[in-house]
């Protein structure tokens, strides 16, 4: 019989954190603060613009050269509207399995990540380990982005990061990136039965919404492709759409949401020039010849670029060892590695449990995973103290 993972009473107390997006992660962040301390390892705090959420930062080692950086976010998706069986701030175990929010995604490594940090304090490291635990990456990736920020102009950064998602332990070195965004279309009402005088901003939502579909279609038909992906394509997705009041009124306001998730060989910028092109120069001057205030207005919403790490990167080399694995994947969720990777710090995902599992109600991690996650630190240990 395998023995217990040693972290799983660590993972227990990240758990019981409601970090949910919308909630400070600071009580979260002070018990990981405190932990480091009694231990001898200092870390700093980069704060939000309010103070009320923090990314941490430590380096656990000599602080006079660069090493391997360990990363994850401390918030967790809302359970509103979810049907849990037991309480998801209370770690559940059975059939092998722990329940709670946030076991796979991503506390599950981040318990992992401080059990080992004793044995990484005491050990005399010729190569540090560096902490870097962030916030609001479930709703855009944004609080990474003020900790990089810090980091880039230091003349000390890690020279590679391991990203704890959940990828059932498998190194992935490429994920696609993604930006989505609001079209507000600005229409003329009038009474229905006088509809051609009027400018119906529903319809020509519908019409830039098919143009959306044909870019999607036309991805999936003639690529580019990369077939190491589940979807080998970009993809064009439209999920919101809200307008009109009522049925004898032509509809002056409509709005829908979209976004691209596409692979790292195209553009973004190209792909949201294009829609608009379509809207502004097919769709708006037929508008505008009724009112001339008619016409589309754009709002970003969220954007993280892809992650594309080489094979043969250091960083993709020691995560393969440290697997005992040979092969790579990549994976269709996104993550922070890509705005890690923009300030030349090369970057894999390597993590315990499933995305399968992640923001549902009774979300789980497989005992087994958080072991072999801890196998992982453990011949990083040993790597790091040679």
């Amino acid at each position: 019989m395998a023995p217990r993972p040693q972290s799983l009473d660590l993972i227990r107390r990240l758990i019981a954190f409601d970090t949910t997006s919308r909630n400070s992660n600071l009580e979260l962040v002070d018990f990981v603060r405190n932990y480091l301390d009694g231990f001898g390892i200092k870390s700093e705090l980069i704060p939000d613009a309010t103070g009320k959420k923090a990314n941490l930062y430590a380096t656990i080692g000599p602080d006079d050269r660069a090493g391997y950086a360990l990363s994850g976010h401390t918030d967790v998706v809302p359970i509103d509207g979810q049907e849990w069986t037991s309480d998801p701030w209370n770690v559940k175990e059975t059939d092998d399995k722990l329940f709670g929010r946030g076991t796979s995604d991503m506390k599950g490594f981040l318990g992992v990540v401080l059990t080992a940090v004793p044995e990484l304090a005491k050990r005399e490291l010729t190569t540090p380990v560096h902490l870097l635990f962030s916030y609001d990456e479930e709703v855009g990736c944004l609080g990474v982005r003020r900790a990089l920020e810090v980091l880039k102009d230091r003349p000390v950064k890690p020279k590679g990061c391991v990203i704890g998602e959940p990828t059932s332990m498998k190194v992935a070195i490429a994920h696609k990136g993604k930006t989505s965004l609001r079209c507000h279309v600005h229409g003329l009402e009038c009474h229905s039965s006088l509809a051609p005088k009027g400018v119906n901003a529903v319809e020509y939502a519908a019409e830039v919404i098919s143009y959306l579909k044909r870019m999607g279609r036309r991805f999936a038909a003639q690529g580019p492709f990369d077939h190491d992906y589940d979807v080998p394509h970009t993809t064009v997705h439209t999920g919101v759409v809200k307008g009109g009041t009522a049925l004898n009124i032509v509809p002056k306001d409509c709005s829908f949401d979209f976004e691209f998730r596409y692979l790292p060989v195209q553009n973004p910028a190209e792909l949201v020039a294009e829609v608009k092109r379509f809207a502004d120069e097919e769709l708006a001057k037929e508008m505008r010849a009724i009112n001339n205030e008619c016409g589309f207005s754009w709002q970003p919403i969220s954007a993280f670029p892809g992650l594309d790490t080489a094979e043969d990167a250091e960083i993709t080399v020691i995560a393969k060892a440290l697997t005992k694995a040979n092969d790579t994947i990549k994976i269709a969720f996104g993550t922070e590695g890509g705005l890690i990777q923009q300030i030349d710090i090369p970057t894999v995902i390597c993590g315990p449990g499933s995305i399968e599992q992640a923001h549902k109600p009774d979300e789980w991690v497989a005992i087994d995973q958080i072991a072999q996650c801890e196998a992982f630190l453990e011949r990083l240990t040993a790597r790091v103290s040679s």
